[in-house]
């Protein structure tokens, strides 16, 4: 992990003012079409790590905030490879994760806003 100065100026969310990057990817769905989604965050479960994404522009038969999740590896090159997540066990495994990992965050979250 990097480390940041706190009087920089690199939207590491320091409160230096700067933005910070969204990052995206694009997902080719079955159909073909292709949807453009915001990176939340790539995460351990088990023995795999897996990645959130969060659509930038929603389907109109998607839940608002709805977050997909796929199994997530890098090639031999440091490419990114999405696998999609077919075991139900597995995706309950993985679900639990993110929602554990949301829930800390926010919990983080809150202790920031108490100091």
């Amino acid at each position: 992990m990097s480390e940041h100065n706190h009087d920089c100026e690199c939207g590491c969310g320091c409160g230096c003012g700067h933005e910070e990057e969204e990052v995206t990817v694009t997902l080719t769905l079955d159909d073909g079409s292709e949807m453009e989604c915001a990176v939340l965050t790539i995460f351990p479960a088990g023995e795999n790590e897996y990645i959130a994404l969060l659509p930038l522009e929603p389907e109109e038969d998607d839940e608002e905030g709805e977050v997909y999740l796929y199994r997530y590896k890098e090639t031999a090159d440091g490419e990114p490879e999405l696998e999609n997540i077919e075991d139900d066990d597995e995706y309950e495994k993985v679900a639990d994760a993110f929602d554990e990992l949301l829930d800390s965050a926010e919990f983080d979250e809150l202790l920031e806003e108490d100091e």
